[in-house]
This record gives C-alpha cells, sequence and structure tokens, in this order.
C-alpha cells in the first residue's frame, strides 16, 4: 500500500520514497491539534491569514515526520543482509544515516512544495491528485502483472471478466455516492425597497452524501502504514506481534480501518462544514427553510441532517475500501485493484471535473477565435 501511494518510489528506493505521506500525517495532527489546542482554533478562523500560519505548521511538522521516518528506514537498511548473508550498506555509520535521512526529508519537502503549488496555481487539491499520479502510473504494471499471473495459471481465465465487471459495478457505485446530494429548500423572504420588491425566491441547500471525499481513506491509510511500519525496525516480541496482528489482511487490520475511516469522516465533516455558520448566514440573508425556524432551529436541523449524511457516508467508504480488497486478496490480484484506489481514483477524478466545470462558469472569455462577423 506504502508503495502504491508513493507511485511505486518506495521499490525502488528513490529520492521519493517516503511519498507525501509525512505530509497527510503532519495536516492530520495539525487538524486533531486544532480541536483540542483554542491558539491554534483561533488561527482557524482568521481566515487566509490564519490558514497561512496553519500551514505553516503542517510544512514544520511534515519535515520532523520525514527526518524521524528517514532515520527509522536508514536504521533498518543497515541491519538488513541479502540471501548470502552480505550487507545492503557497504559503508554503514552515521555518515550513511544522515545522508539517507537528508535525501528522504529533501524528497518530501520537494513533493510537499510541488503539491502546494498545484493547489494555488491549478485546478484541484494538488495532494490528491499526486496521489491520483502516483497510483495511475502503477496501473499498467499491475495489469502485466495480472496477465503474467493468468499465463502462468494462478488465476483463473474465467474469473477475469468477473472481476472486471465487479471492478466496473464498484468504479458505478462511487460516481453514484459521490454525485448525490441531500437538497434542503430555502425560501427567502420578500422584502420592499422603495418601490422594487427583492427576494421570495425558493433555492436549495445541496449536502453531499460524502462531504469528506476521499480524505478518510487517504488519512486512515496513513495511519494504518505506522504499525508495519515500526515493526519492521523495533526487533523486539510484542512489537512484532502488534506488527503482524495489524498486517494488511488481517481481521484487526480490516476492523481498525473501518475505525479510522468512521472517525475521520464525521471528524473531517465537523471541521469543513459549520451548520451554526450556514444558518447564521441564511439568517442574514433572509432565507429560511420552510417550516423551521431561522437560527438556532435551522443550525440543528442541519446538523441532524447532516450526521445522518455522514452515517451513509460512513457506512458507504468502509464498503467500498473494504469489501473489494478483501474479494481481490482472495484471487492474488494487485492492491491496484482494490476498492481504496478506486475510490481515489474516481473520487478525485470527479472533484477535479467539477472544479474545471465551476472555472469556466465563472470564467467569462471568447477563446482563441473572434465570433463570425466580428473584425
Amino acid at each position: 500500500m506504502f508503495n502504491m501511494f508513493s507511485g511505486g518510489a518506495l521499490e525502488n528506493f528513490s529520492i521519493f520514497a517516503l511519498g507525501i505521506m509525512p505530509y497527510i500525517s503532519a495536516s492530520i495532527i495539525i487538524q486533531l491539534l486544532t480541536v483540542v489546542i483554542p491558539q491554534l482554533e483561533t488561527l482557524k478562523k482568521e481566515g487566509a491569514a490564519g490558514q497561512r500560519k496553519i500551514t505553516q505548521y503542517t510544512r514544520y511538522g511534515t519535515i520532523g515526520l520525514s527526518i524521524i521516518q528517514g532515520t527509522f528506514i536508514a536504521t533498518g537498511l543497515q541491519s538488513m543482509v541479502g540471501p548470502g548473508g552480505e550487507p545492503i550498506v557497504l559503508n554503514p555509520g552515521t555518515p550513511f544515516i544522515l545522508m539517507t535521512m537528508l535525501t528522504l526529508t529533501a524528497g518530501t519537502s520537494f513533493i510537499m512544495w510541488l503539491g502546494e503549488q498545484m493547489t494555488e496555481r491549478g485546478i484541484g487539491n494538488g495532494i490528491s491528485l499526486i496521489i491520483f499520479a502516483g497510483i495511475v502510473s502503477r496501473g499498467p504494471a499491475a495489469l502485466v502483472n495480472s496477465f503474467q499471473l493468468i499465463k502462468a495459471g494462478e488465476i483463473a481465465l474465467f474469473f477475469v471478466p468477473v472481476i472486471i465487471g465487479f471492478m466496473v459495478f464498484v468504479v458505478g457505485i462511487i460516481v453514484f455516492f459521490e454525485t448525490a446530494q441531500r437538497r434542503i429548500p430555502i425560501q427567502y423572504a420578500k422584502r420592499v425597497v422603495g418601490r422594487k420588491v427583492y427576494g421570495g425566491q425558493s433555492s436549495h441547500l445541496p449536502l453531499k452524501i460524502n462531504i469528506a471525499g476521499v480524505i478518510p481513506p487517504i488519512f486512515a491509510s496513513s495511519i494504518m502504514m505506522f504499525p508495519a511500519t515500526i515493526g519492521g525496525f523495533i526487533q523486539v516480541e510484542w512489537v512484532q506481534k502488534v506488527s503482524a496482528a495489524m498486517a494488511p489482511g488481517s481481521f484487526y487490520y480490516y476492523l481498525l480501518y473501518v475505525v479510522m475511516i468512521v472517525f475521520f469522516c464525521f471528524f473531517y465533516t465537523a471541521v469543513t462544514f459549520k451548520p451554526d455558520d450556514v444558518a447564521e448566514n441564511l439568517k442574514k440573508n433572509g432565507g429560511f427553510v420552510p417550516g423551521i425556524r431561522p437560527g438556532r432551529k435551522t443550525a440543528d436541523f442541519i446538523d441532524k441532517v447532516l450526521t445522518r449524511l455522514t452515517v451513509v457516508g460512513a457506512i458507504y467508504l468502509s464498503v467500498v475500501c473494504v469489501l473489494p480488497t478483501i474479494l481481490i486478496s482472495k484471487f492474488n490480484l494487485p492492491f491496484y485493484f482494490g476498492g481504496t484506489a478506486l475510490l481515489i481514483i474516481v473520487g478525485v477524478a470527479i472533484d477535479t471535473v467539477s472544479q474545471v466545470q465551476s472555472q469556466m462558469v465563472m470564467t467569462n472569455y471568447e477563446g482563441f477565435m473572434k465570433s463570425k462577423g466580428k473584425k
């Protein structure tokens, strides 16, 4: 899974071997601390200036986590030996650890900078697009490996169309839930200003079933990588037992994975969507939900609807991320055909397309060719 999220960089042990995971882990820590530390919560409410400060803290956290993980990897490499007992690292010691740690930290820092540039100057979330590109780039290799398994007889040819059909079905489910909305009707009161009448029109407040998007699986996957990573470098008996129990494919792994997805669904939704602010804005603009009093009653109603939608969204994400992966593992197929990979690919693609469409609607331009009759 770690290799997939890094676009195959871990397998080749390239400069980008750590990938974007330290940045995601730092983002999780900062967002959790935002709820606990009042100063961070105050910064978040300050708008763009506060968000820049939080982003700066996230960068510092990313560098710190990269240094720690890079040191663990360098130390683990020194203890590894080849099939004939020869050491993997020819010149072990402090210089090797420092060089490896600095190299991996620099690689993660560059990816972090690249993702932020894509977010600020491009369309969509840069970090999600980098993960998307990493998974897609491994797709051809996964197909080749699958054909080799079929050719070797390890995968029955009869199951291939069944697996393809199942993947198409999962993609259809993802598209349905990612685009589904619960529309709360909004009515605006009439206002008479001079001789003109304003308002009185009807609208709606669209609430997605899965407001958190692909963030919960990405955050959950990032946290689930820690037990296996730590177990690979700490040769202690109880640590090895815990790492083995939390290995991908085990019951406890899937159980904790589902718990993490559900937690981050509610946590991320609570952080990004504030029913009180929405109700206050509706009240200021003369809008109200039919049958619901403006103000606190409207906020409670929106929060109630949002909670129910988040429950459905959490169940949907858990089923899509876990069930296909379990079924695919029975056929010995690569992880790239699993639910988490499909969810990230489809989810990021839908989000990017919707943002492109919104930019096209907001931007008024004639294009490269002048309309007929103009010179």
